[in-house]
C-alpha cells in the first residue's frame, strides 16, 4: 500500500490526474485499453474535471479507454444525484459511446445490479479485471455503496448488488455497487479523499486501529494488485509522523 499526501485539494486533484493519465496510457500500451470503474463524489469530480482540460486529455487515447462505474444511485440517468450524470457532465471528452458502461439507475436495484452484472460478464468473461478502480471514503468508513454492516460486505460470488440505503448519509435512495472480490481484484485501487471531515476515518484505516476492519474501505485490499491512498492534508491530519 502507498500514501501520497497532497498539500491541498487542488494539489490532489492534479496529482490524481497525473496518475490516472501515466496508468492510462501504461494499460493502453501493454494490453490495448484501459478499463476503469470510477466513482461519484465532489473530490473525484474535481479529479474528472482535471482530467477533461487539454493538459491532460490530450495524453489519453480515449477511444481505447473503457467507462464503468463502481456504484449509482437509483436515479435516472438525467437526475441531479445520478453518478453518471456527474461524470457526463465534468468528463468532458471524446469517448466512443460503445465505451460508456453505465448502471441503469432508472430501472428497479435488484433488475439494474443484474443487468450490470451480466454487462460486467459479456465484457470481461470469467473474471474481473479492471485496470484501475476509483474510490472515495465516507465519513462512516463507507466506499463505493458499501456501507458499515451491510450484507453486501459478505458478498462472495456476485459482482453486483442492489442496496437498500435508509440512513445517512443521503440521499436516501436505494443503490447499485460492486462487490470487494470485484474491486479486490483490479489492477489498480486508488482512493480520493479531501477534507478534515474524513480524517478520523482515515486515521482509523490506515492506522490499523483494531476497528478497521469493521469498516467497508478498511476491507479494500487488492490480491495481485496495487493499492494507494491519495490524501490531502487536512484528510490526513490525523495520520501519525504527517508531515
Amino acid at each position: 500500500m502507498k500514501i501520497i499526501i497532497a498539500p491541498d485539494a487542488k494539489a490532489l486533484a492534479r496529482t490524481a490526474a497525473e496518475l490516472f493519465t501515466a496508468l492510462a496510457r501504461t494499460s493502453i500500451e501493454e494490453r490495448g485499453q484501459f478499463v476503469v470503474a470510477l466513482s461519484g463524489g465532489s473530490t473525484p469530480r474535481q479529479l474528472y474535471i482535471r482530467l477533461a482540460d487539454p493538459e491532460f486529455s490530450t495524453q489519453i487515447p480515449w477511444r481505447a479507454v473503457h467507462l464503468f462505474w463502481g456504484d449509482e444511485r437509483c436515479v435516472p440517468p438525467d437526475h441531479p444525484e445520478s453518478n453518471y450524470r456527474m461524470v457526463k457532465e465534468s468528463l468532458q471528452v471524446s469517448i466512443p459511446s460503445a465505451n460508456i458502461h453505465r448502471i441503469a439507475g432508472e430501472l428497479s436495484p435488484h433488475e439494474a445490479a443484474a443487468l450490470y452484472e451480466q454487462e460486467l460478464r459479456t465484457f470481461f468473461g470469467n473474471t474481473p479485471l479492471f485496470d484501475l478502480v476509483l474510490l472515495g471514503l465516507g465519513e462512516d468508513g463507507h466506499t463505493a455503496s458499501l456501507f458499515p454492516s451491510s450484507p453486501a460486505l459478505h458478498e462472495q460470488f456476485r459482482w453486483v448488488v442492489a442496496v437498500s440505503h435508509n440512513v445517512p448519509p443521503p440521499p436516501l435512495v436505494p443503490r447499485v455497487t460492486l462487490t470487494l472480490p470485484v474491486i479486490n481484484r483490479a489492477r489498480e485501487v486508488l482512493f480520493l479523499v479531501s477534507g478534515v471531515a474524513k480524517a478520523e476515518r482515515v486515521a482509523q484505516i490506515l492506522g490499523h486501529a483494531s476497528s478497521s476492519t469493521e469498516l467497508p474501505a478498511g476491507a479494500v485490499n487488492p490480491s495481485d494488485g496495487n493499492l494507494t491512498w491519495l490524501l490531502d492534508a487536512p484528510a490526513a491530519a490525523l495520520l501519525k509522523n504527517n508531515s
